[in-house]
């Protein structure tokens, strides 16, 4: 059994070839050799060589069933057939003709077609930039100029979606409140002065690490519209991941814009904007100047990303990569779960096709583990637990599974039965390792 520093030893020997390029990263990267804070990991994290499927290799050959999944890009899996395809026979064509081009008109029609709220569709670069686009549309629209945001809500790291605080941002025009209490809600928005109420979709934190109850979201738009605010919701995560009709469609809302990226460019760099046609007029060139959003980018649409969005939709549309994955997702919390218990861990494996790893007091046992054990944020966000879930982390990576921090696996429908199997024998095995050498509590 691996336990304490051994740990380390034998990573680093299992290792070899990436501890060689974690030395040269460092000396090019000052986030500790990474270009992503979650591919942060002590030692290091391994360098990869290829993917296939539910799988992937490192230098050393070591390999991996993949729980990262492109940090949730990656629904149908590695290097899906009919996403290779189309990006080949695209690269023969042409990567990007500084043109409009008959692929972005028919992906964005995929898209609407799945998204009954979507009347337009806007193309950019990435999730992020999506969310900065819907705050410029909404304050264009309403005039107005401050954005109303929820306690650890994610929508980015730039400035006015960067936690409030954060070194470097400026976000004088953003407020944050608790979600889940309407009465807070509707006396920020009765002030009438916000031109945006952003929201994550499925909760927040990649899909409901920390949950929103669907009452609260499903009273959002008439709230938001009463006081002639915009509601966005950010479904850059879960847009097409929960369903082909995105998360909203799982709840019963109508968003009057919807963020979207990850899941809906299979793969490849990408965000959208997508809702309601008044709002949306603000990118006709012959709007009135003080309502006229300028937007170039030029990567927008690109024939290669269109190229794979068109193929990924197409497969989004029956819902079946979504079922697949949910069905593997709810399995491998059922066998881990049952661990987590027989051990008497303080632990828990919850939410959807993203499963979260919470580490605390278990204050109850939930009918329906798509919940956490508890319904205190402070306690699901402790800081003390990321110690833990990253020797997790660690102790999976030398069996053979590969997570985000230890807190989070990511579900696609490439995964098997068996590869939940393993993965659950390997999750065991590290949860045993763990209570051996002290760093996991139990009750």
């Amino acid at each position: 059994m691996l336990s304490g520093e051994n740990l380390i030893k034998e990573y680093k020997k299992t290792h070899p070839g990436s501890e060689k390029l974690h030395e040269r990263a460092v000396k090019v990267f000052a986030a500790d050799g990474a270009t992503h804070q979650s591919r942060i990991l002590k030692p290091f994290r391994p360098y990869i060589t290829h993917a296939k499927g539910s799988r992937k290799w490192d230098v050393d050959g070591n390999e991996y069933i993949d729980f990262v999944m492109g940090h949730g890009t990656l629904i149908l899996g590695h290097s899906h057939p009919a996403i290779v395809q189309a990006v080949q026979e695209q690269m023969a064509k042409g990567v990007h003709y500084g043109e409009n081009h008959e692929l972005e008109v028919e992906w964005a029609e995929l898209i609407k077609s799945m998204l009954p709220m979507a009347e337009r569709v806007e193309f950019c670069s990435c999730g992020q930039e999506a969310n900065m686009m819907a705050i410029r549309l909404g304050r264009a629209f309403t005039g107005r100029r401050k954005v109303l945001r929820f306690v650890e809500n994610y929508h980015g790291w730039a400035d006015e979606l960067a936690t409030l605080g954060s070194a470097g941002a400026v976000a004088d025009e953003v407020s944050v409140i608790p979600f889940n209490n309407l009465n807070r809600l509707e006396e920020e928005l009765a002030k009438k002065e916000y031109a945006v109420l952003l929201t994550e979709g499925g909760g927040a934190h990649m899909d409901g690490q920390v949950p929103i109850d669907t009452d609260f979201v499903r009273a959002l738009s008439d709230l938001a519209h009463k006081y002639g605010t915009v509601w966005v919701l950010d479904e850059v995560v879960t847009g097409f991941r929960d369903a082909p009709g995105g998360w909203q469609s799982l709840v019963g809302v109508r968003p009057d814009l919807t963020t979207l990226g990850k899941c809906v460019g299979g793969g490849l760099p990408v965000g959208a904007v997508a809702g309601r046609a008044d709002i949306m007029e603000g990118l006709n060139p012959e709007a009135p100047y003080e309502r006229r959003v300028n937007h170039p980018g030029t990567w927008n649409a690109n024939p290669l990303l269109s190229s794979a969005g068109i193929a990924a939709c197409k497969l989004y549309q029956g819902g079946e990569p979504q079922k697949v994955a949910r069905q593997r997702a709810d399995y491998l919390r059922e066998k881990g779960n049952k661990i987590l218990k027989e051990r008497n861990v303080n632990g828990r494996l919850y939410s959807r096709t993203i499963v979260h790893f919470y580490v605390g007091p278990i204050d109850y046992e939930p009918s329906d583990d798509t919940m956490p054990p508890t319904r205190d944020i402070e306690k699901i966000m402790a800081p003390t637990a990321a110690a833990t879930q990253g020797r997790l982390c660690l102790h999976l990576l030398q069996r053979g599974v590969a997570t985000m921090d230890g807190e989070i696996f990511i579900l696609s429908a490439a995964h098997t039965k068996e590869d939940i199997d393993q993965t659950v024998k390997a999750f065991g095995d590290s949860v045993d390792a763990m209570i051996a050498e002290g760093t996991l509590s139990q009750a």
